[in-house]
């Protein structure tokens, strides 16, 4: 299950994605899947959580760049 959400701050706006993996899924398959996200996506991990059964609960962040109008 994956969602995506935005969170506006007071300086910078960041959309976080959520994301829950089995523990059927490797550490080395989790560490490639995160590492290409991050690579090709501009993804970066906000935190990573672990439960009591080893399934992950990860956030990814990333900025949301606005551009501002040059015409008036």
């Amino acid at each position: 299950m994956s969602t995506v959400s935005t969170v506006s701050t007071s300086v910078v706006e960041y959309e976080f994605w959520d994301l829950s993996i089995p523990r059927t899924q490797s550490r080395n398959a989790v560490c490639r899947m995160l590492t290409a996200a991050a690579e090709y996506q501009g993804w970066e991990l906000h935190r990573l959580r672990k439960d009591s059964t080893g399934a992950r609960t990860v956030r990814l962040r990333r900025k949301i760049i606005r551009m501002r109008s040059t015409l008036t």
